[in-house]
């Protein structure tokens, strides 16, 4: 269940856990591996505990294996609130089929459907996650006024030039009597 792996270089090492033949589809468990992928640890839980889907919790289970593989190997000494969810994926296990009865004797067939799912935890590289935390907090805000470029203020060439579209039938009512 617990691995540790050189990826590369930059990556460094990474801690995975696995469960197999969890019995749910891929398809939903993807739903929710697709939420967690790229962040944190407490984050990540905090998003599984909320989660409406069945299927969270079990992905929650794998994720506090490959916490519990990530602090519990000697070598290592991470901590896991400061872990990042690398990967995170579900693949299709086998599927179950199964005979249910319908009317005039004839049968429907049943699947169902198992998945494996993998997390992979790593520590986030110390440059990336400097540069990354100003850029996620001043895309929600709005810049100050003091770096806000300023307006230029309406040319008066530059309303004669307008089409007459833009501007409202009293405006150019207007501009024709003065015209005529």
């Amino acid at each position: 269940m617990a691995a540790v792996e050189k990826v590369s270089a930059e990556m460094g090492q990474t801690v995975r856990a696995q469960a197999k033949w969890v019995h749910s589809s891929a398809r939903k468990a993807r739903l929710v591996t697709d939420l967690i992928r790229g962040r944190s640890v407490p984050e990540a839980r905090t998003i599984l505990a909320f989660s409406q889907r069945a299927v969270a919790r079990d992905v929650e289970k794998v994720l506090r294996s490959a916490v519990a593989n990530a602090e519990s190997r000697p070598d290592l000494h991470w901590n896991g609130d400061e872990l990042v969810v690398v990967i995170a994926y579900a693949d299709e296990g086998p599927t179950l089929k199964r005979w249910r009865a319908r009317a005039r004797g004839r049968v429907a067939r049943i699947r169902k459907r198992t998945c494996h799912i993998t997390i992979e935890l790593a520590q986030p590289p110390a440059s990336a996650a400097a540069v990354a935390a100003p850029e996620t907090g001043s895309s929600r805000r709005r810049k100050p006024a003091t770096e806000q470029q300023p307006v230029a203020a309406p040319n008066e060439e530059a309303q004669v030039d307008e089409s007459p579209a833009e501007k409202p039938k009293a405006a150019r009512r207007k501009k024709s009597s003065e015209e005529s």
